[in-house]
């Protein structure tokens, strides 16, 4: 196996790199070496210390609804579809989140869709906040539960008396689930929607536009936009009272067949363009001219970030301005 140096940096609090999908993937075809010396820095959104990396291929990896800055990265692993050179791939967060990979098969397989189903709970919500999210998730909540209780077990808008502790356990009673990103925006699909798929509930999606392109619509109720939701509540109401409930939710999830095998091509392809070359042909990035001058500018802000009184300050003019914003309103 050829050996790789990598490190990862900027991502989230409880990222673990040993059981992370990317490490564990390129375990499968590389001798991956850790180190904070590496010759490829994957790094996310949580920070600015890749920065400080100057030596390095950069590749970018986000489970948010963010695009790679390519004036800073070589290479970026996102939700958006893009298509530039050899620098980026679509690689959505639902194929990985908590073993979403292992299960794709499965999914694909739709087994176990028995009359019973039908009789379970209403619907479900589990969220832990809704600050920064679209405001629609909170208003189709309130909508649908006007037609009946939707139990809300996260931490957010929570009426059941206590925070779920098992997600999967908990919506696995319901035959409904409410699915919706945290922003709609055109590629980004994370776990919401899968998560409901792996215990047979049928998600009532909002966020990604185009989430025909890898889902099934007949599988699922998609609320596209506020304009939609009576519609869409009126669709919930009418399988919850109809045999033909059981119907959809036989429905194959994916709108694509063997999903996982090509997503799994495409992710192949793009490591191995990135790392069969020489390392110095991987690079894509400059650091002259303009181009040089934005990375220095960003490196000598970004420590701000990590001032307390720059972020007490940042924090009040935020509150102030939500304030100002519900006055108006």
């Amino acid at each position: 196996m050829k050996e790789i140096k990598i490190y990862f940096t900027d991502f989230w609090s409880s990222f673990v790199v040993e059981e992370s999908f990317i490490y564990q993937y390129l375990s499968l075809y590389y001798k991956v070496i850790i180190t904070p010396t590496p010759n490829y820095l994957f790094y996310s959104c949580g920070g600015f210390r890749h920065l400080k990396y100057n030596n390095c291929i950069k590749i970018f990896y986000t489970g948010e609804n963010m695009v790679p800055d390519f004036n800073l990265c070589d290479y970026g692993i996102g939700f958006q579809h893009l298509q530039f050179e050899d620098r980026f791939i679509r690689f959505p967060l639902f194929l990985t989140h908590k073993n979403g990979w292992e299960e794709l098969k499965k999914l694909e397989s739709k087994e176990n869709i028995s009359p019973h189903l039908a009789n379970r709970k209403f619907c479900n919500f589990v969220y832990s906040n809704g600050k920064e999210s679209d405001p629609l998730r909170e208003l189709f909540f309130h909508e649908l539960s006007r037609y009946k209780k939707v139990d809300s077990g996260g931490r957010y808008l929570n009426n059941i008396g206590r925070a779920v502790i098992d997600k999967l356990d908990f919506i696995k009673e319901y035959k409904f689930t409410i699915a919706m990103e945290n922003s709609s925006l055109s590629g980004y699909t994370t776990e919401k929607i899968i998560d409901s798929m792996r215990v047979n509930s049928i998600p009532v999606y909002y966020g990604d536009p185009n989430i025909a392109v890898d889902f099934n619509l007949n599988a699922i109720i998609h609320v596209k936009d506020k304009h939609s939701i009576k519609q869409a509540i009126e669709e919930v109401i009418y399988l919850d009272n109809d045999d033909t409930y059981t119907t959809k939710l036989a429905q194959p999830w994916f709108s694509r067949e063997h999903i996982k095998d090509y997503y799994d091509r495409k992710l192949y392809s793009f490591f191995d363009r990135i790392f069969e070359q020489p390392l110095e042909s991987a690079y894509r990035t400059t650091n002259y001219a303009w181009a040089g001058y934005y990375k220095q500018t960003l490196s000598h802000v970004c420590f701000l970030t990590k001032n307390y009184f720059f972020n007490k300050t940042w924090g009040a003019i935020d509150r102030l301005k939500k304030i100002h914003e519900k006055i108006k309103s």
